[in-house]
């Protein structure tokens, strides 16, 4: 990569909230009509948002006005062009660019029809201006050339005459946006209670970025404790000191399947490297792939939500492979396989404690209220609710939000019903919120826990609106706002995988001992049992059918005619007899047949997903 950052910033710097994607620093002589012009306008056509000086007046001095666009942007390109250094204004630009730098800001030098060597060394037309300049201030000019040796040395692109401005420039978009991609923020809890002592100590005590060595850290704790929000926070704040970064979310659910491996390694690749569409074939190929890759960079990865050591063999295996000073976090339920994992690797230990009274008084009363006070007649009812939380976080986001709103009366028949559950019977807890809706609404939300998560909102209300035959927005909504389900920056419906969780055993509920009889099915091991000897019954609402590897099955369906998803992954069938019409969700990665069974009536059908197969689409169809 081009871009470089300091490794010597401190993790506790202040983040600055960004203004600007890019600083444009150039001589207006040399390139403002053409180059730097055309470069700004590709930029901005691309949805980069530049800022470039062509109005502010001139002086002696910089402006206060240009040195804040300088620090409010995200990154900074500088065009050297032949008679850049002429001009003391590009050079005071350059040195606050340079500091600016130290705490984090990205830099890309543009040599322009100019060697880096004369930047760096100040030879040709640069020497001359310089030597014009001593006359006047030999001290400043002593600044400008070591700028400009730092500068010149950074890796940078450079233009020599005969080239295709317009492929240079092409190139100079795909650095930015590789790079902005990889040092954007990720979005965490609009409420954020407790969490600056564990993350400080976590960075302190655990990761030591300034050290060389190569450490894995282990955050470990009780589900909906705060792991996963704890290593978001961190990330973002220390993901620029490195020369790479990437957060793999969710690793133990896409590493269930070998086509989810592979995407996790391009994943890791095409955050860090900026390749877009990087595809490695096999995981033996992505595992050289990424290993030739990134061996030579100081990367910073983290690993979320790891249940199985298989799911980062990877990384425990190659370990003594990474560049010294790179971190990987990994956060997990399970404390024995950070224990699995210290025998060959430096591991440091972070165990995610409950909230204190204090923090989970503030926390709930957030969510319950809207603010930190409260009424003094709820101060009772408020202490034993959080007292049943017992300090986990997502339990007091739920129930803070369930109760929001409501009445004292109401209050106290909720925590009469939060009576009846065992304490800590955190599933139990969760559970609450998902009695409080009413059956439409209990129904949607075990179909996205069990078929539609990850899915685009919009797309859930048309498969959910086609088989309710009314608008599912307002039901979605409530879901939302009682924490089961959230919306990503990209539209996308997630949940907690604890609430997830929750949604599962609900369903395994419904016929614990009798599969079959089951509303929904994650048949991992069962799926194959029942869909060979056709012991499925009318009952069924979707099956998830992703096996670990590839094999053979024989899919017999008949029974199953009120099939509303059918999710499959990694079975060879060598024939469909038939598929249930009333299917609103097809999803089979590499469908292994020709066509689809002749008495498949495909008008209700609102998802269709079949990669690489050679099925053709009619109008029902939407990929």
């Amino acid at each position: 990569m081009a871009f470089l950052t300091n490794k010597r910033a401190s993790s506790s710097s202040i983040t600055y909230q960004y203004k600007y994607d890019v600083f444009l620093s150039f001589r207006g002589d040399d390139t403002r009509m053409d180059f730097t012009s055309h470069l700004n306008g590709f930029l901005k056509l691309k949805g980069i948002h530049t800022f470039i000086d062509d109005e502010l007046p001139r002086g002696e001095e910089i402006s206060i006005e240009l040195l804040e666009a300088i620090k409010s942007s995200r990154s900074s390109i500088i065009v050297f062009s032949e008679n850049y250094a002429s001009s003391t204004w590009c050079l005071d630009e350059l040195v606050e660019i340079l500091e600016c730098k130290k705490s984090g800001q990205m830099v890309l030098p543009v040599f322009y029809k100019v060697d880096p060597s004369e930047v760096r060394n100040q030879k040709g037309k640069f020497g001359e201006a310089l030597a014009k300049h001593e006359v006047n201030n030999i001290k400043k000019v002593q600044r400008w050339r070591e700028a400009l040796n730092k500068a010149g040395s950074i890796s940078g692109l450079t233009y020599k005459d005969g080239c295709s401005q317009f492929e240079f420039i092409e190139e100079i978009f795909e650095e930015i946006s590789s790079a902005q991609l990889n040092h954007m923020k990720l979005s965490v809890a609009k409420y954020l209670v407790g969490i600056d002592t564990r993350v400080n100590d976590v960075i302190n005590r655990c990761l030591d970025i300034k050290s060389n060595d190569v450490r894995i850290v282990g955050i470990f704790g009780l589900p909906g404790v705060g792991k996963t929000t704890i290593a978001k926070v961190i990330f973002n704040k220390i993901h620029y000191c490195f020369d790479g970064s990437s957060f793999l979310d969710n690793v133990s659910e896409k590493s269930r399947t070998i086509d989810g491996l592979i995407k996790l390694q391009e994943s890791l690749c095409n955050d860090i490297l900026g390749y877009q569409n990087l595809k490695v074939g096999s995981i033996s190929k992505g595992i050289n792939v990424t290993i030739e890759r990134l061996h030579r960079k100081r990367i910073l990865i983290v690993l979320d939500n790891v249940e199985n050591l298989d799911e980062i063999e990877f990384f425990s295996e190659n370990y003594d492979r990474f560049t010294s000073g790179s971190r990987i976090i990994i956060t997990t339920r399970d404390k024995h396989l950070l224990d699995i994992l210290i025998k060959n690797n430096t591991v440091m230990y972070y165990e995610v404690k409950e909230l204190n009274k204090h923090e989970a008084h503030k926390l709930f009363c957030q969510e319950a209220f809207g603010r930190i006070n409260f009424k003094e007649d709820y101060s009772e009812l408020v202490n034993k609710f959080i007292d049943y939380a017992k300090g986990l976080p997502l339990v007091l986001k739920i129930i803070g939000a369930d109760l929001y709103g409501r009445t004292k009366h109401e209050w106290k028949s909720a925590l009469d019903k939060y009576k009846r559950i065992p304490k800590g019977d955190i599933q139990k807890i969760l559970k609450i919120s998902y009695d409080g809706l009413d059956q439409t609404q209990q129904e949607i939300f075990l179909d996205i826990a069990y078929f539609l998560k990850g899915f685009c909102k919009d797309k859930v209300v048309d498969i959910v609106r086609s088989i309710n035959n009314h608008d599912p927005y307002y039901d979605i909504e409530r879901l939302i706002d009682k924490y089961l389900i959230i919306v990503t920056e990209d539209n996308k419906l997630s949940m907690h995988d604890l609430i997830q969780q929750m949604g599962w055993e609900i369903v395994r509920q419904e016929s614990p001992e009798v599969i079959e009889k089951r509303s929904r099915l994650l048949c991992y091991e069962d799926a194959p049992e029942i869909l060979i000897e056709n012991t499925g019954s009318n009952e069924i609402r979707g099956i998830t059918l992703c096996l670990p590897e590839p094999k053979k099955v024989k899919l017999n369906l008949g029974k199953m005619k009120n099939l509303k998803y059918l999710i499959v992954c990694n079975v060879i069938c060598e024939d469909l007899k038939s598929l249930p019409n009333r299917l609103r969700l097809l999803e089979w990665n590499e469908f292994p047949l020709s066509s689809l069974p002749s008495t498949f009536e495909p008008k209700n059908l609102v998802v269709l997903k079949m990669r690489r197969s050679h099925i053709k689409l009619d109008e029902h169809f939407e990929v």
